[in-house]
């Protein structure tokens, strides 16, 4: 027998900024994920990269398990240092496996205790999306679903250190705080409209604290076409073009012809985040 957990990525935040004298982001669940396998078939771990292997061993310090006695392995359809949430689907999904494994399936609050100890989260395992401060893992405000929205996503170049970006990000705080973050937060649950409208908004006001190469053409295209906004890795490379929910491959194909120099990553769709286990080790 066998185990498998699965947790989405992320293109990037739906909104990230400073509120309350903290940091915060509003998760951004999409439909590419991160796979753990875990089974007696496996020989060791396949797949983990450092950060996984570090929530590996958090996890079996809380169990107080000494060895993990099955093989692990990992696959993901994420790409790394773009900012869709790689290594927090990747940890998440560690300790998903790994805890239900051993009998015990960790909650997701438990998950993101474990998560912050490694790295600033994306915190995609929660059910629904929710808002957070992903340092200190305070979660403040969960929305439950949001509307299904497609997305292109294309790719401006280059890659991100996570724990480098965050740490400008807490310098540059007195910068973050002048903007109105919390308007932005009300406007998510108003509608499609007001909710492509502030995740753009917020895009924008990141661009102080992030450049991102082509943005402006990008900005200019979402407004000469018929996106509804966009959605950015605020400490990564990615963008998502909201795409009307009528004819939404023939709008993504006239996108991609519109924005030639970027790196086009096929679509997405945002969806409702958390954690799918199958199957049984015992």
């Amino acid at each position: 027998m066998e185990l498998t957990a699965r947790v989405p990525g992320s293109c990037g935040e739906l909104v990230q900024g400073w509120l309350r004298g903290e940091p915060f982001l509003v998760t951004c669940p999409i439909d590419r994920y991160t796979r753990v396998r875990v089974s007696g078939e496996l020989q060791g771990l396949r797949g983990l990269g450092e950060k996984a292997r570090r929530a590996l061993e958090l996890t079996l310090n809380t169990l107080g398990q000494g060895t993990f006695p099955w093989g692990m392995e990992l696959t993901s359809e994420l790409p790394r240092g773009k900012g869709m949430g790689s290594s927090s689907a990747d940890i998440a999904a560690v300790v998903a496996a790994a805890s239900a494994s051993l009998g015990r399936s960790f909650s997701p609050e438990e998950i993101l205790h474990i998560a912050v100890q490694i790295e600033p989260t994306d915190a995609t395992f929660f059910p629904g999306v929710v808002a957070l401060n992903q340092v200190t893992g305070r979660v403040f405000r969960r929305y439950g679903e949001l509307p299904s929205l497609p997305l292109a996503l294309f790719d401006t170049g280059g890659c991100v250190d996570t724990v480098s970006f965050h740490a400008e990000e807490m310098r540059r705080s007195g910068e973050r705080a002048r903007h109105d973050w919390g308007r932005l937060l009300g406007h998510l649950t108003e509608n499609v409209q007001a909710l492509a409208a502030a995740t753009t908004l917020s895009a924008c006001w990141n661009e102080e604290i992030l450049p991102k190469r082509h943005f402006a053409a990008i900005r200019s295209v979402v407004r000469r076409s018929c996106a509804l906004g966009m959605v950015a890795a605020h400490s990564g490379t990615v963008i998502g073009v909201i795409l009307p929910q009528q004819d939404e491959a023939a709008a993504a194909e006239r996108l991609r012809v519109m924005l030639p120099d970027l790196a086009y990553l096929g679509r997405s769709r945002l969806i409702s985040g958390g954690i799918s286990l199958t199957g049984s080790i015992r």
